[in-house]
């Protein structure tokens, strides 16, 4: 007997009792809706901070806008990204970036490239160890990617300190984050709010 033409398109047991019910995508809306405003309530909190530190900041930091993006899929999974500050230019970046990364994290990660890397790396090489949270710094060639997996993100603690600078000295851009888990739902706009500060101050002199 020929095979359906169309065998490709069949669905399994699993997909046929998601299609027929509606509910799970709405819970799924509601959840985003949900990070949506989660993420705005943090952008008033991360204005705050850049506004007692203004003094110190470039320009570009200091008098840009938090920005909320979503989109269907980073690796096949639903996400949202606020950035704040954000100043991408082509060879400059200075950026905040706070991620909901569906079935995985929340994270929020300092990326920085080009005159801005150059102003504050040595800060950073000289404070993060004061940092008190697990910090991972990015050991990628690109610098687009956010997942946590080996090829892509160390924890600095698993680094010698003369490897951790010479990483942050000759790639041309650094990223360190910090990645909070799911099941800590009810603690992350705070936890982002304790990170964002530290990482703020970590650019001190």
């Amino acid at each position: 007997m020929p095979m359906n033409p169309f065998f490709f398109f069949f669905l399994s047991d699993d997909e046929q009792q998601l299609v027929t019910n509606t509910e799970w995508i709405l819970t799924k809306r509601r959840v985003i809706d949900k990070v949506d405003a989660l993420l705005g309530a943090v952008s008033v909190l991360q204005q705050a901070v850049i506004a007692q530190e203004k003094k110190w900041l470039p320009d570009a930091v200091v008098n840009g806008s938090p920005k909320i993006a979503k989109g269907e899929n980073y690796l096949g999974l639903p996400y949202l990204l606020l950035d704040y500050p954000r100043c991408f230019n082509s060879d400059d970046i200075f950026a905040v970036r706070s991620m909901f990364w569906w079935g995985n994290f929340f994270s929020i990660t300092l990326h920085l490239s080009g005159k801005y890397k150059t102003m504050f790396q040595q800060n950073i090489i000289e404070n993060i160890a004061a940092v008190k949270q697990d910090v991972f710094i990015c050991v990628h060639e690109s610098q687009w990617q956010h997942h946590f997996e080996a090829d892509n993100y160390i924890g600095i603690q698993k680094l010698p300190a003369d490897e951790l600078r010479k990483l942050m000295i000759e790639k041309p851009f650094i990223k360190l984050a910090i990645k909070f888990p799911l099941q800590l739902w009810n603690d992350i706009p705070l936890l982002l709010d304790k990170a964002f500060a530290e990482i703020i101050t970590m650019l001190k002199d």
